[in-house]
């Protein structure tokens, strides 16, 4: 449709505040009986201290997920995608055999010992969800079936698992699971001796669970009513009344999380309490759980420290005077006396301490250095000289420390995978430094020597030099030819490392190169590589992606007109970003879940988990804050001009970004580009942030989204025209 066309339809949608449709005339785009959405423009102004900004699909926001008006327009948006992908149809059907076939169908996690016990989890042919499972003594023992998530999940459209812990007698089972998606788990207690559910449950809650000693007494922590934020650690004792419970810690302050966890040695039960960029620990006795909990050191701005205990010491990984972190200990008397804490690790300008593992006769951490992480290991009472590195051989990989449960452990255990490699779980003894692996299930259908990874380095706008993982077939040439997919996400602090993915292979088969830009807001260089990319330095969080994307085309890892996107949560407002920047640079872009209007739902803290947010992107309330994040915010920037093909997806119960930020994004893209590429809203009505649970269902999610891809580079090839994703004149601006 013509620009005017679009306005004009835009005015009456204004006019008429209903619901309107149109069919595309451009032959390039395929013609589909079912309407294109067009959301009712319904003037709405945002309120700040610094000035009002109008907001005409604010309408689009229902708390309680049932306005009928609302839904109806999601479920528009969800036919005319449908319809509109409808060409795509059997290209996701071949990716969706392909990557399904890539499923070792018959699957096991390495055991872990705890106890008298042997723990894992199995899968089995055509079945969604784990089963968990034990031993006991050795794993030659009769299994006992402790947790069928498959009989669970029955009769549930979404069905998530999140935490199973055993009572240290091993009787008792407790696990928390979600029906909807918005991560509001229900507790469930089984007595594994009779297999009876017992009545002991509790709504509303967070994953975490931890049992005392004492195998009667359970803790857990409840979430704020409205925001969702973790906040209250409840104590539970078994066959009593929910009147009985005991609030043991109320977190009122709402930029921390609270969060529950057990000390190795099983002596305390520790309440995690964290904010972007503090922490606060308190410990209660796991012997005996009644005791209040007490304070292990005060809470402190910019300060962040974790804790655990090895039988004799704490061991406290601290950024106390060290920004990349070290790991000290200190005796249980003196945990509040930094005088008293001795450097076991120090720190390092160079390398950042992530996770780390404590065991009676050894230590182990993950060590980023140059961007890549692997893993380190000390034995108790040697130098730091005497530690020593498990090292990789390929250019970019992920390697990461894994947590067994028992302190008198010989051996760490370690998982690593690279874009090329499989995950593998390796085990090695560190007195005789014999290695094993304990979880190596090959991936059917897939094979490592047909791809070929790199590392490499692009200079951003300012000089920085950013990382970038690339992976491709050995036979797709670097000529600028192939397509390219490049992802990103940068924000929190977390590094997204060169993973495997067992979905990508099937666009590395057809000729795709994908690439990981380790953009400024993460800490793939340390803790100043986040902190260039939050708050007002958040710019080149953008940038820097933009950066990678010219860099590699200019390299020729990808065609001009096939250079495609994608990013989720955080990753989608960069994406959005990006998108109202360089729209020009990209032919498809794949957005999930994305956080597109920053500043609406900063400034409302009815919203969940928005007070937790200010550290990370800055508080709105605060004039330099506000206009910064105006600057960049993807819903305040669109603009009449032409975008790529767009895919947003997103879930109706999401609790950490809300339907209706891609909704109302979407709607706004809708009435005011100039383009006619694809743009396609999908929500999932019975999931939220993380997608579908099921591993074939979350197959069938990928396959989707590919095929989505495949199908905008395919018309691309189909048509002349580029440098312009779209070849229309510009519209005027919004109309209110």
């Amino acid at each position: 449709m013509s620009p005017r066309a679009r306005l004009s339809m835009f005015l009456a949608a204004v006019a008429g505040g209903a619901l309107g449709a149109c069919h595309g005339g451009d032959t390039r785009t395929p013609q589909v009986a079912t309407p294109e959405p067009v959301a009712a423009v319904r003037p709405h102004d945002v309120t700040s201290p610094h000035g009002s900004r109008a907001d005409p699909y604010y309408w689009l926001r229902d708390d309680t997920r049932t306005d009928p008006e609302v839904l109806a327009y999601l479920d528009a948006e969800n036919a005319y995608a449908k319809a509109t992908l409808a060409p795509a149809r059997a290209t996701e059907r071949t990716l969706f055999a392909e990557m399904k076939a890539r499923i070792p169908e018959r699957d096991r996690t390495a055991p872990v010992k705890d106890g008298a016990w042997w723990y894992y989890a199995r899968w089995e042919p055509g079945l969604q969800h784990a089963i968990v499972a034990r031993r006991q003594g050795t794993m030659a023992a009769a299994e006992d079936v402790i947790l069928d998530e498959n009989r669970e999940a029955a009769g549930h459209a979404f069905y998530n698992a999140a935490e199973a812990e055993v009572s240290p007698d091993g009787r008792y089972l407790a696990w928390t699971e979600d029906t909807v998606g918005r991560n509001q788990f229900v507790l469930r207690v089984r007595d594994l001796t009779t297999g009876t559910l017992l009545p002991d449950t509790a709504t509303n809650i967070e994953a975490d669970l931890v049992w005392a000693n004492d195998s009667q007494t359970l803790f857990w922590v409840g979430k704020d009513v409205t925001t969702l934020r973790s906040r209250y650690v409840t104590r539970h004792v078994l066959g009593t009344p929910a009147a009985a419970d005991v609030v043991v810690h109320d977190e009122t302050d709402g930029a921390y999380y609270t969060g529950l966890a057990r000390t190795k040695s099983r002596r305390y039960i520790v309440i995690d309490l964290d904010s972007t960029l503090a922490t606060e620990v308190r410990l209660i006795d796991a012997d005996r759980p009644a005791t209040p909990p007490r304070l292990f050191l005060a809470r402190e701005a910019d300060h962040e420290y974790y804790v655990d205990h090895d039988g004799a010491r704490f061991v406290v990984s601290t950024n106390w005077a060290a920004k990349n972190f070290r790991l000290v200990e200190v005796a249980e008397a003196d945990t509040a006396d930094r005088a008293r804490w001795r450097d076991l690790v120090p720190h390092d300008p160079e390398a950042l301490i992530g996770a780390y593992v404590v065991y009676r006769d050894f230590i182990a951490w993950d060590e980023r250095r140059a961007g890549l992480q692997r893993v380190r290991v000390m034995p108790r009472g040697a130098a730091v000289g005497g530690a020593f590195t498990l090292e990789a051989d390929e250019p970019t990989f992920s390697m990461a420390v894994e947590d067994t449960p028992e302190l008198d452990g010989r051996a760490v255990r370690w998982t690593y995978e690279s874009l090329t490699t499989p995950t593998t779980t390796y085990e090695l003894d560190v007195a005789t430094r014999t290695r094993v692996a304990v979880d190596d299930t090959p991936v059917p259908t897939y094979d490592r020597r047909k791809y070929v990874s790199e590392y490499v380095h692009v200079t951003a706008a300012d000089g920085a030099r950013v990382p970038v993982s690339l992976v491709r077939r050995k036979d797709t040439p670097v000529d600028g030819t192939a397509k390219l997919l490049i992802y990103g996400y940068g924000a929190y602090g977390l590094a997204r490392d060169a993973t495997f993915s067992a979905t990508t292979a099937s666009l590395l088969d057809r000729g795709w190169i994908y690439a990981i830009a380790h953009i400024r807001g993460g800490s793939e260089l340390g803790r100043s590589w986040y902190e260039q990319g939050r708050q007002l330095r958040k710019m080149n969080t953008f940038t820097d992606f933009i950066a990678v994307s010219e860099h590699l085309v200019a390299h020729g890892y990808g065609a001009r007109d096939q250079v495609h996107a994608i990013g989720g949560s955080a990753g989608g407002l960069l994406m959005g970003t990006v998108l109202n920047l360089r729209p020009d640079l990209y032919r498809g872009m794949l957005v999930a879940v994305p956080f597109v209007d920053v500043i609406t739902s900063s400034l409302d803290e009815s919203i969940p988990l928005v007070t937790n947010e200010f550290d990370e992107w800055g508080n709105p309330v605060e004039r330099a804050v506000y206009d910064y994040m105006l600057g960049y915010s993807p819903y305040d920037n669109v603009a009449a001009r032409d975008y790529p093909s767009i895919l947003v997806t997103t879930g109706l119960w999401d609790s950490q970004v809300q339907y209706f930020e891609p909704a109302k994004w979407v709607a706004r893209l809708r009435a005011l580009r100039s383009d006619e590429n694809l743009l396609l809203l999908e929500t999932d009505m019975s999931a939220g942030h993380g997608g579908k649970s099921g591993r074939y269902e979350r197959v069938g999610e990928w396959a989707h989204r590919f095929a989505f891809l495949v199908h905008v580079a395919e018309r691309a090839d189909a048509r002349a025209g580029w440098p312009g994703p779209g070849r229309r004149a510009a519209a005027g601006g919004e109309v209110r």
